[in-house]
């Protein structure tokens, strides 16, 4: 929790550091070409640096874009109707009718404060139309060059730390659960460990997406997928705490499943292709099968639950496979042959 806290200080802190920067170099280069509502260059600033920067280069291009849009629909009712208040109330209708439908939600406030420029000068002179794009180009401007500077490294080695933690956590959970197949009492706290690694891994994802849409290179997908696959693992691990539960029996089968969850446990790792543990798995299947029949309807349900068990961790592995065959020779390249 400490090194999420520090994480989530530090973003702010940066975050706020561009913001800060952005808008002051914003509204003195304005000043600088004697533009009118300069100190609006700032607020356009302010209102584009987004916490990515594939955000705001598509931000950035959404504005201008709608501006032009803007400049003609502001056109359309303040020149030709007498009320001003109901001018702008109908532009501000469109304006925002148009950017929801479109997606460009995020353009909206840009274009208002633009709106009440010309709602006050009733200028729609070229001079005063550029006055107003330079104004946008700057605060645009300024927001892209300095979402270029992110903490990338240290974001993709927080990230490669809560890969290690990841697959820790989810072998001390399979250790809890194999030692309920032994009849050795489970740590109490094991539900709430799954519980509090699903959080953890939502957060994860979210990370290698900020991380992603903070690098122009094409890559680095591979923590989503890696961490996707983890998610989807922590599920079944989930699943197989809640049908461990539910067995009143313990079968002498289930030795030979926990032995092959210590088996299975070191092998939770990165770089880990999981063929040999699930052909492994395939033989356990098949010796199962050869045993003595159940003789009451309580071995029946045990050993049937036995079954489930070991669905439950095929399904564990092919999650890990799919992950690995989706691997191209770039990712292999760059991330398992360091």
């Amino acid at each position: 929790m400490e090194k999420e806290y520090k994480i989530k200080i530090g973003k702010i802190i940066f975050q706020a550091a561009k913001i800060a920067v952005g808008s002051c170099g914003a509204i003195s280069i304005a000043m600088v070409l004697n533009l009118e509502y300069a100190t609006t260059a700032g607020i356009i600033t302010l209102l584009s640096i987004v916490p990515t920067k594939w955000d705001t280069l598509k931000l950035s291009m959404y504005r201008i874009i709608t501006f032009l849009l803007s400049v003609i629909v502001a056109w359309t009712f303040f020149q030709h109707m007498n009320s001003e208040w109901l001018a702008y109330g109908l532009f501000i209708f469109l304006l925002v009718v148009f950017s929801e439908w479109a997606g460009l939600k995020a353009t909206i406030s840009v274009n208002a404060v633009t709106g009440t420029h010309f709602l006050v000068t009733h200028d729609f002179s070229l001079e005063f139309i550029l006055n107003e794009f330079f104004l946008v180009l700057i605060g645009i401007g300024f927001a892209a060059v300095l979402n270029l500077f992110h903490y990338n490294n240290a974001q993709q080695r927080s990230i490669v730390e809560d890969m290690r933690y990841v697959e820790k956590k989810l072998q001390k959970i399979m250790e809890e659960l194999e030692k309920y197949l032994r009849n050795i009492p489970m740590d109490e706290n094991v539900w709430d460990d799954i519980v509090a690694l699903e959080k953890k891994l939502e957060h994860h994802v979210e990370a290698a997406y900020e991380y992603q849409n903070n690098t122009f290179q094409s890559h680095p997908g591979y923590y989503i997928d890696y961490f996707e696959m983890r998610t989807k693992q922590c599920n079944v691990l989930h699943n197989l705490h809640y049908e461990m539960k539910k067995i009143r029996y313990i079968p002498k089968e289930a030795e030979i499943i926990a032995d092959y969850i210590s088996y299975l446990r070191p092998y939770v790792t990165e770089k880990n292709e999981p063929g040999p543990q699930i052909e492994r798995l395939h033989e356990l299947f098949d010796e199962i099968h050869d045993y003595e029949l159940p003789k009451t309807i309580e071995e029946f349900e045990s050993r049937a639950k036995l079954y489930h068990i070991l669905m439950d961790l095929e399904e564990f592995l092919i999650f890990n496979r799919r992950f690995v065959e989706g691997l191209d020779e770039r990712q292999r390249r760059i991330y398992w042959e360091e």
